[in-house]
């Protein structure tokens, strides 16, 4: 579990590099090796500091920080969730968690009743955990014969 000095709050527009460097750090530690090269480059420039700060303009965007310093970050954008990001070394402590049930419960409290989200190769347990399901195979043509697999995944949220 997470320590109670992790708290989560809206993103800033100030918070746009240090929220593209904790992104670009998980990517490149936790994608090389599951992805093909070509791959990593497409996540890499999908999550640029444009897009990030487009996507919080547009939605609505967290972060999680410890100490002064960005842990974690996912954004509720309509009825998908995307840009969940927690690097390695803290993985596994309840940080997506946290994130994720609150992007949850900011979609259900906006009448929201199913969410969708596109899932990573190396995050299905994590979802399939937080109780998603369908997982429908998906995949991007990135070039040069390499192509980026995912799920499209989806979760009701009942009314509480």
């Amino acid at each position: 579990m997470v320590s109670d000095t992790v708290k989560l709050r809206l993103f800033e527009p100030g918070d746009g590099e240090a929220v593209r460097e904790l992104i670009h750090s998980t990517i490149q530690a936790c994608y090389a090796g599951v992805y093909p090269p070509r791959a990593v480059e497409f996540f890499l420039g999908y999550h640029s500091r444009a897009e990030i700060a487009s996507r919080a303009l547009a939605g609505y965007t967290i972060v999680a920080e410890a100490s002064g310093r960005i842990v974690a970050t996912g954004t509720l954008k309509g009825e998908h969730i995307s840009g969940v990001f927690v690097p390695g070394p803290v993985q596994g402590r309840g940080l997506g968690r946290r994130v994720m049930e609150a992007l949850e419960e900011h979609a259900r409290a906006n009448g929201i009743k199913e969410i969708f989200l596109d899932v990573s190769l190396p995050s299905r347990a994590f979802y399939e955990r937080m109780g998603y399901g369908g997982f429908e195979p998906a995949f991007i043509d990135v070039g040069q014969g390499q192509r980026l697999d995912f799920w499209k995944s989806r979760k009701s949220l009942p009314a509480k």
